[in-house]
């Protein structure tokens, strides 16, 4: 099947804005409980949350204060922000609407549904009171709407698209949730070492990962065993090495993949030699920082390779 590389090109974005999307609901939602559950004079900042999507000068644009609202409305609600929940939704909803020929006609409807949905309450729930809510709301259209997509749609370069974009997508996010643990949630003259197993667990449930690490590894959470759980568990979901793994496996057919599977290949062999059991703090944040990197060339490579050969 011959797929036109403007077509792909949206596949991949809405998959990449979903994915934003649904792992932005989850870590605000579990960074709310955290607040609420970890010792008073212990907890992180809100504005652990902007560093995490590298968002400081924009907020700071915006607003003048740091607090729980404004941290949460910009994150939120904020159309102007392109990392927000609703501007993600939005911009999925903008992909999907200009290639409804190649999906099933039920995903425009899911996605034009979420979209009306953060429309009407994305700003109105920022307040705790309604906040659970509306994330769980984003977080569970967002993955019936995968799981539709998932589940009908054929095995040809239209799933291989939006697959990678999806795990493209959840392997940097999945970055930034963990260096926020490792730099800024980890900073030992705010956090006193009785609240970083709830820092980790916080963690861990923003990747809904804390059943499973129970499972696999054990009751106990603590940094080491949690890094190295979420960089190299190949049965995880979200782990790093489950996404490249999965990227792989869909840019192997296209042609002229050579180049991005030698950025894959790299990336997984630094994978596999990082120890983080001797690695400190700084040492993983280098890390994490040098990965990210390899998935902006990554993303890079894709978009110049497939999404930008034809002319207009």
């Amino acid at each position: 099947m011959r797929l036109l590389s403007r077509v792909a090109e949206r596949l991949y974005w809405m998959a990449r804005y979903l994915e934003r999307a649904e792992d932005t609901s989850r870590l605000l939602r579990s960074h709310t409980h955290m607040i609420m559950d970890i010792p008073e004079g212990s907890e992180p900042g809100w504005e652990v949350l902007l560093k995490t999507f590298n968002a400081d000068t924009a907020f700071a644009e915006r607003y003048r204060v740091a607090n729980e609202t404004n941290v949460l409305r910009f994150l939120m609600a904020e159309p102007d922000n392109s990392g927000s929940i609703a501007s993600a939704v939005q911009a999925a909803r903008e992909n999907v609407r200009t290639t409804r020929d190649v999906l099933p006609a039920e995903v425009w409807e899911h996605v034009n549904e979420l979209y009306l949905y953060t429309r009407e309450n994305a700003d109105k729930c920022v307040g705790r009171r309604n906040r659970h809510g509306f994330l769980e709301q984003v977080i569970g259209r967002c993955q019936m709407i995968n799981g539709l997509m998932m589940t009908t749609l054929c095995r040809d370069h239209s799933y291989r698209f939006i697959r990678i974009g999806n795990l493209l997508e959840r392997a940097d996010m999945t970055t930034r949730v963990l260096d926020a643990g490792v730099g800024s949630l980890m900073n030992e003259e705010r956090n006193p070492s009785t609240a970083d197993p709830l820092i980790w667990a916080s963690v861990l449930d923003s990747l809904s990962a804390h059943e499973t690490y129970r499972r696999t590894i054990g009751p106990l959470v603590e940094r080491p065993e949690v890094v190295d759980f979420i960089f190299r568990d190949g049965s995880l979901p979200r782990s790093l090495k489950f996404c490249l793994g999965g990227i792989r496996e869909d840019l192997a057919p296209l042609q002229n993949s050579r180049q991005a599977l030698k950025i894959i290949d790299r990336s997984r062999r630094s994978l596999a030699r990082f120890d983080p059991h001797s690695a400190g703090r700084h040492d993983t944040h280098r890390f994490i920082d040098k990965f990210q990197g390899n998935l902006l060339e990554l993303g890079a490579e894709i978009s110049s390779t497939w999404f930008h050969s034809e002319t207009d």
